[in-house]
């Protein structure tokens, strides 16, 4: 039986905070981008880094979350599939930009500039998607 994936892992830090717009319709919709490092190495024998950034698409209450929680340099464990999306500038020339629509944002950390350096704690403890497979529990890992 042959079958078709599409999902994404992804783990970064934002790159700027999340712009939350809606749909004529109503709906949220959240956009932002990660940086993904990346460190290996190289023929020469020196390690390299290498950093890899994304756009992510979060709908619906859960676009509202990162909106509300998110801020630039926070890190974040995005679940999600790609999508290539096309559209034309003013100039008339064809773009194709390849995206990540996100089914599951994990916060991690506390972020920056946030109630935690001033001594209070301003971590949203959950993700913005409550139905994800992402929890917490260390007893589930399988090393």
């Amino acid at each position: 039986m042959a079958g078709n994936l599409n999902k994404v892992f992804l783990l970064g830090n934002l790159t700027r905070d999340p712009e939350l717009r809606h749909t004529a319709q109503g709906t949220s919709v959240a956009n932002f981008s990660i940086a993904v490092n990346r460190t290996y190495k190289g023929n020469d024998g020196d390690f390299k880094k290498e950093t890899s950034f994304f756009n992510i698409i979060v709908w619906g209450k859960s676009g509202e979350n990162c909106s509300k929680y998110l801020t630039k340099g926070r890190p974040v464990l995005v679940e999600g599939r790609l999508q290539n999306r096309s559209y034309e500038t003013q100039e008339g020339q064809k773009r194709t930009v390849t995206e990540i629509v996100a089914d599951n944002v994990q916060f991690l950390g506390t972020g920056r500039g946030d109630a935690a350096e001033e001594g209070g704690s301003n971590d949203a403890g959950f993700s913005a998607d409550f139905s994800g497979p992402m929890g917490g529990d260390d007893d589930a890992v399988p090393f």
